[in-house]
Order: structure tokens, then C-alpha cells, then sequence
């Protein structure tokens, strides 16, 4: 993987899973009080009631004069006005305001959404045209890696992923530079009494245009993370966790999730593996990118998945056709199952392919990520975690920063708890099978199966 990836390594010990939403959010805002140097926040967007998160980073900018914050989110999702007419970069002003020189808030905007489009489509779905969608929770030489962003769900009753990485340099100057990257084609947000929504965006090039930049920042990344791949980790033991970081964006022509993943495809099916593999995969989008479900499907390994149930969807409820999003989920996941009963590939007792739905009352789904394990019986040894949906969108729409990390055999601890964190989703889980999607309130609306036509790959 190392031929493809850049790598680094960190001792198990310095590893911690979290499992519950106010976890996370309580080790943020921790990690955030005692930052010394640094604090660095990627997000698809900040909430604009998260008024505590703000002021525990105003906090810690009045403790420590050294201190520098920088924020990078999704223009399009962080400018879109509230029922009160308030955005996330509303919420974000004062901290520009009070702290010029130590504050950066930068917005990306995904260039796909460009000419006469971008006065057509309205603001509340602008997002399907892709988003920055990567989560890194940066301080000093701490990271905390999710696929949560930063609202008040997220730290409540909103389950997902969540991992610590404690003294890591190595990793964290890494993410600090590569979001350097990403900023140098991003709009810095400025407070300007001259603007009647009280802030404007600057572009930072000469070279190019917040609409047309896609093939300079392929190049700039590109050449990024070719650099850092060619540093090899330092110690060859084999004692050591070793973390691979790839970036995924379908806007700018870079595919690396794509190619780790194919790597990994190709390992599950090698003939010299003596015992049959099992891949435990998750997402609460499920609308599994297709050559990933070529791969499954005719895969020598056992899967098994976890869905969001349509009870356990993000957008249940919404008005208007994201309304319709849970179904067309439904819809995406009954015709991926149609797939597995077409190649006899449904769960058999200890083999095949199973799928799950994740449920619990008043709460909602939104885990992502692959674990690997060398055969039915045995702890995993490797997980996928990060931004990504593992869907078409995250392929080829949404900005992703995604991590495969490697475990080795010795290291029980750290193996039991990502199995720990397996059987803390699975446990809210009820299996799922053909019977379940031919159930009536399973069934899709020939509004909704248009619907999914024509914009799937938006899902």
C-alpha cells in the first residue's frame, strides 16, 4: 500500500476508539483547552448554534498569544442561510474579528457547480454538485478523525466513527501541510461592514478562479502527495500501527480512495491466502459506488454490511424531495441485494454476503468505513475510516480525506477494540433480507425511483 499511499507510523498505544457522540464532542472541546500552538479544524461545516464550540476556541485564543486556529469548510453549505437568515460563517465572524492575524477560515467550493448552472440551481440543493466533506480535528500534535461534523447531532444522538491519535507529529504536520494545500484554493472569509451579509469571500490566486482551478490543485496535490510518499516510514520491525491518509476528489481528477480500495479488493481475492477473509462495511449513506459492488459481489470473501435503517436516515422527515431521500436509499440498497441473491451469495451461517439496518429510537446513522478481518474467527486487522461514504458521490462529487490503518498481528488491544467498536453498531442492528424490501411500507414511490434516475449519483 505504501506504493500507492503515503505512510506513517505510531506505537498502538497512542491509539484510542471512541464509540458515543458526546465522547467525541467532550474530547474536542478538551483537546481544544489545553491546545498550545496550534488548532487545526476541517469540517463540512460548523452549525450556527454551536455557540459553546466557539467560544471554547475564543478561550483558548485569549489563554495563549501563540496560538493560531484555522478553519477550512465547504463554501456552499457554510454560506446557506438559516430560517433566521444566519450561516455557519455568520458564527465564525467574531473570532475574525477578535483575532485577526491568529484566525484563517477558509472555504473550498467544489468547481463543478460553474456557469450558468450556479444561478440556477437553488441554494438549498447546490450541495449535490459536490461539498468539501473532510473531517480532520487537529490540535497541537493531537488528531481526532471522524466522519461527524460539527453540530449539535453529531454530539448527541448521531452515531458514527471516532478516532484519537495522541502524540503524533508526524501525522498531524502531515494534515497541517496537505490542508495548506487544499486552502491555497480556497476563499478566506472576511468580515466587511461594506457586504449586507456582513462578510465576503477572497479568492487567494491570480492564476486561476474559485470556478476553474481543478487542474492546477490536481497538479499541486498530486506532486503533495508523491513527495510525501517517497519517505518511508522508519522502523521496519513491524511493531508499529502504520496509518495510510488518501484523498479523493472526482472534481479535481484524484483518485486515490479508488485505488486503495481496488488494492484491497485484489488482496481479499489473492490465491495465496489460505482462509477466506471477512469485510465488515458501513455506511449510513448506503449507495455502494459500483465497481465496489462488482468487487463484493464476485468476491472469494465474506461480507457483511450495515445500512442506516430509513427510521435511522439523516434526511427522515425533510421537507420537500429531500423528503424522498430515505426511499431512494431504500431503493439503492433493495437493488444491491437484488445483486447479491442474483450471484447466491446471501448469508449461508458463517459465509457470503449479509446485510444489516441500523436502528435506535431518536437517534440516526451515519458510520462509514470498512474493517478487515484475515477470516471469520479472528479480531480485524486493518480499518477504512474517514470522510468517505464508500458511494458514487464520494467517488466522484465530494472532497474526501480517508485513512486505512494497519494493525499488526500482536497487537491485541488495539485489534479488540476496533471489533469492540463493530459490536457497538451491530448491537442497534436487525438483518435485513428480501422479505423486509417486499414489506409495504418498503415500497418506493415511481416519484421516487424518477427521482433516483436522474440524480443518483448525487445519493
Amino acid at each position: 500500500m505504501s506504493n500507492i499511499l503515503p505512510a506513517f507510523q505510531l506505537p498502538g498505544d497512542n491509539i484510542s476508539i471512541l464509540r458515543e457522540p458526546n465522547g467525541y464532542y467532550q474530547r474536542l472541546l478538551d483537546m481544544i483547552s489545553r491546545a498550545k500552538q496550534r488548532i487545526v479544524i476541517s469540517t463540512l461545516y460548523i452549525g450556527e448554534t454551536e455557540h459553546q464550540l466557539v467560544s471554547t476556541l475564543s478561550d483558548a485564543l485569549s489563554r495563549n498569544s501563540e496560538l493560531e486556529v484555522t478553519i477550512q469548510v465547504d463554501a456552499l453549505r457554510s454560506t446557506r442561510p438559516s430560517k433566521t437568515q444566519t450561516s455557519p460563517a455568520h458564527l465564525l465572524l467574531p473570532l475574525i474579528d477578535a483575532y485577526p492575524d491568529r484566525v484563517q477560515v477558509r472555504l473550498f467550493r467544489s468547481p463543478k457547480l460553474s456557469g450558468p448552472m450556479r444561478f440556477l440551481v437553488p441554494r438549498r440543493f447546490d450541495e449535490g454538485w459536490g461539498t468539501w466533506h473532510a473531517k480532520v480535528y487537529l490540535v497541537d500534535d493531537e488528531v481526532l478523525l471522524s466522519g461527524a461534523n460539527l453540530n449539535s447531532s453529531y454530539f448527541t444522538n448521531r452515531q458514527d466513527r471516532y478516532i484519537h491519535f495522541t502524540r503524533s507529529p508526524d501525522i498531524a504536520d502531515y494534515l497541517v501541510r496537505l490542508l495548506r494545500v487544499f486552502a491555497g484554493y480556497s476563499s478566506t472569509l472576511r468580515a466587511t461592514s461594506e457586504s449586507s451579509l456582513g462578510y465576503a469571500l477572497d479568492w487567494p490566486r491570480h492564476d486561476s478562479s474559485r470556478y476553474s482551478f481543478a487542474n492546477l490543485a490536481k497538479e499541486e496535490i498530486n506532486n503533495f502527495q508523491t513527495g510525501v510518499r517517497c519517505t518511508k516510514p522508519q522502523d521496519d520491525t513491524g511493531n508499529q500501527v502504520v496509518v495510510f491518509p488518501m484523498v479523493q476528489s472526482g472534481v479535481l481528477g484524484i483518485h486515490e480512495e479508488e485505488r486503495c480500495l481496488h488494492a484491497l479488493f485484489d488482496l481479499l481475492d489473492s490465491e495465496e491466502l489460505l482462509e477466506t477473509p471477512l469485510v465488515e462495511i458501513t455506511s449510513g449513506y448506503f449507495a455502494l459506488y459500483g465497481p465496489y459492488q462488482d468487487r463484493a459481489v464476485a468476491s472469494k470473501a465474506d461480507y457483511r454490511v450495515v445500512a442506516a435503517s430509513p427510521s435511522a436516515n439523516g434526511f427522515l422527515g425533510s421537507k420537500g424531495l429531500s423528503g424522498r431521500i430515505p426511499e431512494g436509499y431504500t431503493l439503492l440498497e433493495r437493488r444491491f441485494w437484488d445483486r447479491v441473491l442474483a450471484a447466491h451469495r446471501q448469508w449461508d451461517e458463517d459465509k457470503g454476503i449479509e446485510l444489516r439496518e441500523w436502528s435506535r429510537t431518536g437517534w440516526t446513522y451515519h458510520a462509514k468505513g470498512i474493517w478487515l478481518m484475515p477470516s471469520f474467527n479472528e479480531l480485524p486487522c486493518a480499518t477504512l475510516f474517514g470522510s468517505t461514504n464508500l458511494n458514487s458521490r464520494s467517488a466522484h462529487l465530494d472532497t474526501e480525506i480517508s485513512f486505512l490503518l494497519s494493525v499488526p498481528e500482536h497487537n491485541n488491544s488495539l485489534r479488540t477494540a476496533l471489533k469492540n467498536e463493530i459490536l457497538n453498531i451491530k448491537k442497534n442492528t436487525s438483518k435485513v433480507d428480501e422479505h423486509t424490501f417486499a414489506s409495504p411500507e418498503r415500497r418506493v414511490s415511481l416519484i421516487t425511483q424518477a427521482i433516483v434516475a436522474l440524480v443518483g449519483g448525487m445519493l
